[in-house]
């Protein structure tokens, strides 16, 4: 009986005082709160106090630098998809063409000969234009990161977080 009753005692102190840790952090996360309300709040006016909005102030400021940024690199993803889509179109072309001939053949020997060069073909082209794609890809995006730099913009201003989102051509 007397285990259970230290054993409950000890429940209680440890529940006192975790209730205690949660008080105090509490209090803790609202003073900070209270005093970080002012900076937030605005005036009747509309305007905030002096320096309130420096640093949104700059980041705005910032911003036209990482447009021109995030233009000049889907500019360059652009002209890669559009040169990777004919690249594609010509390889699968080019098999069409390759197996058509192939299929002409008379010995089966032949066709397998033809199928088979027409198959390597049609995968060493895609191979190129999937690497042509990744190559112009990773530069349009290092240059990009490289040109956001250059505008000391925050990085809330910039999608640059978004890069693993692009399309993965293969």
């Amino acid at each position: 009986m007397y285990h259970c009753v230290q054993t409950v005692e000890i429940i209680r102190s440890d529940l006192k005082y975790l209730m205690m840790r949660k008080s105090i952090a509490f209090a803790t996360a609202f003073a900070t709160l209270a005093m970080a309300a002012p900076a937030f709040a605005q005036t009747a006016t509309g305007i905030a106090p002096a320096g309130a909005n420096t640093n949104a102030n700059a980041a705005a400021s910032k911003i036209p630098c990482v447009g021109a940024a995030v233009s000049a690199r889907e500019s360059a993803i652009g002209s890669v998809i559009a040169t990777n889509s004919q690249a594609i179109q010509a390889a699968y072309s080019a098999r069409a063409a390759a197996l058509k001939a192939a299929y002409a053949g008379t010995s089966a020997a032949q066709v397998r000969t033809a199928v088979k060069a027409a198959w390597l073909a049609f995968n060493t082209s895609k191979r190129a234009a999937a690497k042509a794609w990744k190559t112009t890809q990773t530069g349009a995006w290092s240059q990009f990161r490289t040109a956001v730099k250059s505008c000391k913009a925050t990085a809330n201003v910039s999608d640059a977080d978004n890069a693993s989102s692009e399309a993965s051509i293969q």
